[in-house]
C-alpha cells in the first residue's frame, strides 16, 4: 500500500475555492529532496508532510521549488485531513512541531482555528523602487513583515486591480509581497493578495502566513481584535482573524477534493 495523499481546499467556501495544498501522511521522515521533488509534481502552492512525533506530529512545507518557514493554509489543510480520516477525534488539537514552533488547530465555532506566531509590521521608510515598479503603481505607504513586504492601497477595487510585473518582482529579496487595503465587500474589514514569485507562486489564493502580518496591521488601524478578512486572488478565501498577545488565531472552511496513495515506486524510500 502506498502513501495516503490529499488535496485539500483550505480557507475555502466549498470544493473549488481557497486554497489547494497537497498533505502527504508519512509514517517517518523522508528526505528532503524526495519531499521537494513530490511538491514540484503536485505544482501546488505548497505541500505539507507530517509524521508522528512524541506530541503530535512533525510538518514541514515546500512550494515547487522551495522549503518554506510557515505556511498557513496547508497546516490548515494538514489539520482537516487528520480529523476527515479519524486520526484525530473530532474535539482533539491537531499540535504540529515546524520550523516555526508548534502550531495548533482546533474546531471552534464550527470552523477550524488554526495558531500561528504575529508577524512584526514595520514602516519602511525607503522601499526599493522596484517594488511600485513591479506592482504597476505609484508610491503608497509601504511596510516589512517577518517575510514579506506589505503595501497599503487606497481602495479594495486598487488591490483587484493589481497586475504585477512578475519577472521585476522576483529581484526584490523577500519572500512576497501582500497589497491590502480596507474591504468594500459587506462583512469584510479588510482584503488582500499576496505574489511570491521568488518562492516559485505568481499568486497565492490564500495565504494564512500573509495574515499573521495582517491582523495586527488592521487590528491597531481599526481598534479590532477580531475581524473577517478575504483574499481576493481569483480564486478567493476567507478568513476569521482573531488578536491573541503575540499570536493570531485563523479560523477557516476546509475541503477535501480527492484522496489517493503514492505508487509503490514513487514512495520516499526510492
Amino acid at each position: 500500500m502506498g502513501q495516503p495523499i490529499c488535496v485539500v481546499d483550505a480557507f475555502a467556501d466549498g470544493p473549488f475555492t481557497g486554497n489547494p495544498a497537497g498533505v502527504c501522511m508519512l509514517e517517518k521522515a523522508a528526505p528532503e529532496a524526495w519531499m521537494q521533488r513530490l511538491a514540484a509534481e503536485l505544482n501546488l502552492s505548497e505541500t505539507a508532510f507530517l509524521y508522528p512525533g512524541e506530541r503530535g506530529y512533525h510538518l514541514r512545507w515546500f512550494t515547487p521549488t522551495v522549503e518554506v518557514a510557515l505556511c498557513g493554509h496547508a497546516t490548515l489543510a494538514s489539520a482537516h485531513a487528520l480529523f476527515e480520516d479519524g486520526r484525530l477525534s473530532g474535539d482533539a488539537t491537531a499540535r504540529f512541531e515546524t520550523k516555526s514552533g508548534e502550531l495548533t488547530v482546533r474546531r471552534a465555532d464550527g470552523l477550524l482555528e488554526l495558531d500561528l506566531p504575529a508577524s512584526r509590521v514595520t514602516r519602511e521608510d525607503a522601499p526599493p523602487p522596484q517594488l511600485f515598479k513591479a506592482l504597476g503603481i505609484n508610491p503608497v505607504p509601504a511596510y516589512r513583515t517577518d517575510f514579506d513586504f506589505l503595501v497599503e492601497l487606497p481602495s479594495e477595487a486598487a488591490v483587484r486591480a493589481l497586475a504585477p510585473d512578475m519577472t521585476l518582482l522576483q529581484r526584490i529579496d523577500v519572500r512576497g509581497v501582500i497589497g491590502t487595503a480596507p474591504a468594500s465587500l459587506a462583512g469584510v474589514d479588510f482584503v488582500s493578495r499576496f505574489f511570491a514569485p521568488a518562492s516559485g507562486i505568481n499568486e497565492d489564493p490564500v495565504t494564512g502566513s500573509a495574515h499573521c502580518a495582517l491582523g495586527p496591521f488592521w487590528g491597531a488601524r481599526l481598534g479590532r481584535q477580531e475581524m473577517a478578512a478575504r483574499q481576493v486572488s481569483a480564486r478567493g478565501g476567507t478568513l476569521r482573524v482573531r488578536l491573541s498577545g503575540d499570536r493570531v488565531l485563523l479560523g477557516g472552511s476546509a475541503a477535501t477534493v480527492w484522496k489517493g496513495e503514492l505508487a509503490a515506486n514513487a514512495g520516499p524510500l526510492v
